[in-house]
């Protein structure tokens, strides 16, 4: 974020102010790069080295680590030298690096998500059939074609940002910006809160049928209650805010929303990232068990890689 110093009558002061604000909030945004970095590393090794989580579910996990390792290692740096208002009218190169690594990492990671909530759906709402249906080669494929839109959204809109525009270029403007909206954010959360609901509703009879005491019902249906509300509602605490702010400003170019507002909400969805491993990892026990002899370095001291983790 831009900032000058506006107290004429202590310059000196207002430089070091200033200088002393920027060396935390880079501080604070680098210490944040690398828990994203860390936490999905544990993720991307725990899946790889141990046999156990080599699964069609972990696989998708897998892909989604990698896209929100590529958020902390690459968005999160670009973005701290290149800030939305540094880059807001500018057409350097890293600018443009920037916005197609944004676009396209942060939208791979929302459809990752999407596929993982397929998968879920498959696996709880129709268990005979899932291993059938949820194959390795099925989930190859939502992987190749999650990465390939999001490679499409992010460079097709920063190719159609670059094209010099004559005359009147507000609807071609509001026309590819709505569509990226559509294909990288609304849908894909659109189809996870259906899902979502779904597998609670059906966790919800399944746990019915299964328990035969109302106290064991309840228990089932506020864990599952607690884990969907955790998953979609962190999604879109992170999300939502900074989406409904790029709709608005699609539609009105011109309104006058605050640079460092919009940054702030940049940041809160690129957080998403940084807490997607502890939501889809650190909730199960043998990921838990991974990490902690991978952090312990246990692994480098003999082959560990079939043993049951629990």
């Amino acid at each position: 974020v831009h900032m000058r110093c506006v107290n004429l009558e202590n310059p000196v002061g207002c430089v070091l102010g200033l200088w002393a604000l920027c060396i935390l909030l880079n501080f604070c945004i680098g210490l944040l790069s690398l828990i994203t970095i860390c936490g999905n590393l544990l993720v991307i090794i725990s899946i790889i080295y141990f046999r156990q989580l080599h699964t069609p579910t972990n696989y998708l996990i897998l892909s989604l680590a990698m896209a929100d390792l590529l958020v902390g290692f690459v968005v999160f740096p670009l973005t701290i030298q290149f800030s939305i208002s540094s880059c807001l009218f500018e057409r350097e190169l890293f600018c443009i690096v920037r916005s197609t690594f944004d676009m396209s990492l942060c939208t791979s990671s929302i459809l990752n998500l999407c596929c993982i909530s397929i998968d879920r759906y498959y696996s709880v709402c129709q268990p005979l059939t899932y291993k059938a249906k949820i194959t390795d080669s099925v989930v190859l494929v939502m992987i190749f074609v999650s990465w390939t839109i999001s490679a499409f959204i992010g460079i097709g809109l920063t190719i159609m940002n670059q094209i010099p525009c004559e005359g009147n270029c507000f609807h071609n403007v509001i026309l590819v910006n709505i569509m990226c909206l559509i294909f990288a954010f609304y849908v894909p959360v659109f189809v996870m809160l259906c899902i979502y609901l779904k597998i609670f509703l059906v966790a919800q009879k399944q746990a019915q049928s299964i328990q035969g005491t109302q106290s064991g019902v309840s228990k089932m249906e506020k864990k599952a209650t607690k884990t969907l509300a955790t998953v979609m509602g962190l999604f879109l605490l992170c999300w939502l805010p900074f989406y409904i702010c790029t709709t608005v400003m699609s539609f009105d170019p011109g309104s006058l929303l605050p640079l460092a507002f919009i940054e702030f909400l940049n940041w809160l969805a690129l957080i998403n990232s940084t807490l997607n491993p502890f939501i889809y990892a650190f909730f199960y026990s043998w990921f838990r068990a991974a990490f902690r002899m991978i952090i312990s370095g246990k692994i480098f001291m003999g082959d560990f890689a079939n043993c049951k983790l629990e």
